[in-house]
């Protein structure tokens, strides 16, 4: 079911590093990567509006669209700080629209674009070429908790997270098989990423980070 990057060896939540992105069916255990399948589902699925609301006072905000089929549970709290709480929304659009991207089969989709920069952008470019090659998208629900945020003293805001998998896969476009796999420890990740405000108000993620089977994520 590891429809998610290939995780890093190692973690670093202070300077979070490029997500680092592997190729579909490898096995590379030796260098702490995961076999991370891919499978896809019918194109003709319906697409259905991003629940979360976009962050107020800003204009320009791509809409995103998903198939019905693709959810989320955010269990992110507000935080009462508005600085915080438009992180927190605009990392949440960042994670929808990857999806959006890989559910339209679109590299270099505008969306994912408009809420990263730099290295962050540049492999979740390769991770969504990843789905296009094997004709796949993501299904099911994926559950973000745990999420500790700090703003740092140069104004980039340090996120982590956990992401739990354990019901979220991946489909074929052309059979809509889905691949469903056994929950292990795997199934839950942790992330770490460095996001920027940048000159539209929006909070770009720059850096990120993650990391299968952390401890931190367990049930």
């Amino acid at each position: 079911m590891n429809r998610r990057p290939t995780l890093l060896a190692a973690l670093t939540l202070t300077a979070a590093a490029a997500l680092t992105l592997s190729a579909c069916g490898s096995d590379d255990s030796s260098k702490g990567k995961d076999n991370d399948k891919i499978a896809g589902a019918d194109t003709g699925d319906k697409a259905s509006p991003s629940a979360a609301p976009s962050e107020p006072g800003t204009s320009g905000r791509p809409e995103i669209e998903l198939p019905s089929d693709v959810t989320y549970e955010f269990e992110w709290k507000k935080t009462g700080d508005s600085q915080k709480d438009a992180v927190l929304n605009d990392a949440e659009q960042r994670i929808r629209a990857v999806d959006m991207a890989i559910a339209k089969q679109d590299p270099l989709d505008k969306a994912y674009r408009f809420y990263s920069e730099g290295t962050a952008a540049a492999e979740s470019q390769k991770y969504i070429q990843e789905f296009v090659d094997h004709k796949a998208r993501t299904t099911g629900l994926t559950r973000y908790y745990s999420e500790s945020l700090t703003i740092k003293g140069d104004g980039t805001a340090a996120l982590v997270y956990c992401e739990d998998q354990s019901k979220a896969f991946n489909k074929f476009l052309k059979t809509g098989k889905t691949d469903v796999t056994p929950v292990t420890k795997d199934s839950y990740v942790v992330y770490a990423g460095t996001l920027r405000k940048n000159d539209k108000g929006v909070w770009v993620t720059e850096r990120l980070i993650s990391q299968r089977g952390s401890a931190k994520c367990q049930p």
